[in-house]
């Protein structure tokens, strides 16, 4: 990608696909290429990923694929498989997203859906095993000129196009103030690429705090007190991911080198706020 914080503000959930206009060759090719590739995310997490082609299946398996939600016209669905463990959610999302962004530059249109297909069809035809998780697929192909009333009803009811400000999701290393955009300096361009990014329900979950040393630290924000930590499919935990790696993308595109990483310091502390969970730290290389 030339430019990762344009291709950010570029990507659109796509729910409507032109029919009448595969996929060409050259773009499978190099979709095949990106998901041939080694994926493994920041907390050290192996992605397997599979791109499902829906004309190379019988009707049968059809029928049982059926149409998922409200996508419609798509040929081809990007699967990811990971094993279940420690981070697996947070890689998967990191991982899925840097190719969803590589697909987004060839021109393609895409759509986050994250939920339970452990005993789906999809999860048949990525042949699952034991202990893997299949926690997001997305169908992938060129974005229909007209959506339909049922899509746009479903983005005016999730705000889907609405951000929350800087002041509630980025904060100073006192642990209570908003970091502005001026104290974030050359991480201004990064932070604004976590914030721009797409989220289950787009409930932004993301917390992020500078310490005094200028290294960043990634928390989880609960949708309410007793949210449950032990759900294994938690699509918040794929927000993280693509946080994480949003962050990462337009760093290093910026020249500002670092790496994600979890403090054993900071996993059991109190947060600096309330109903927050630590996920990771971006600790910047001197």
């Amino acid at each position: 990608m030339e430019s990762p914080m344009e291709v950010i503000k570029r990507r659109k959930s796509v729910r409507t696909y032109e029919e009448n206009k595969p996929v060409n060759k050259e773009e499978i090719n190099r979709i095949q290429d990106l998901l041939n590739e080694e994926q493994i995310g920041p907390l050290g997490n192996s992605v397997r990923f599979r791109l499902l082609d829906l004309g190379q299946l019988s009707a049968r398996q059809l029928r049982a694929l059926g149409t998922y939600g409200l996508i419609r016209g798509a040929r081809f669905y990007l699967l990811a498989a990971i094993p279940d463990g420690e981070g697996a959610l947070e890689d998967c999302g990191y991982c899925m997203e840097r190719i969803i962004l590589e697909i987004t530059d060839l021109g393609l249109g895409t759509c986050w859906l994250s939920g339970t297909f452990r005993r789906s069809s999809f999860a048949r035809e990525m042949e699952l095993e034991e202990n893997e998780l299949l926690p997001a697929i997305s169908p992938v192909g060129y974005p229909g000129e007209k959506k339909r009333m049922a899509e746009k009803l479903m983005k005016i009811g999730t705000r889907s196009e609405k951000r929350k400000p800087w002041s509630q999701l980025f904060i100073s290393c006192d642990g209570l103030s908003p970091l502005t955009e001026k104290e974030a300096g050359p991480y201004a361009e990064p932070l604004e690429a976590v914030r721009l990014g797409p989220s289950s329900m787009n409930l932004q979950p993301w917390r992020i705090v500078r310490d005094t040393e200028g290294d960043f630290h990634l928390y989880l924000k609960g949708r309410r007190e007793n949210r449950r930590t032990d759900n294994p499919l938690d699509s918040q935990r794929i927000d993280m991911g693509i946080a994480m790696c949003h962050l990462e993308l337009v760093a290093r595109h910026k020249k500002l080198e670092g790496s994600w990483k979890r403090l054993e310091g900071l996993i059991d502390s109190e947060p600096p706020l309330g109903n927050l969970e630590y996920v990771a730290s971006w600790i910047e290389k001197t």
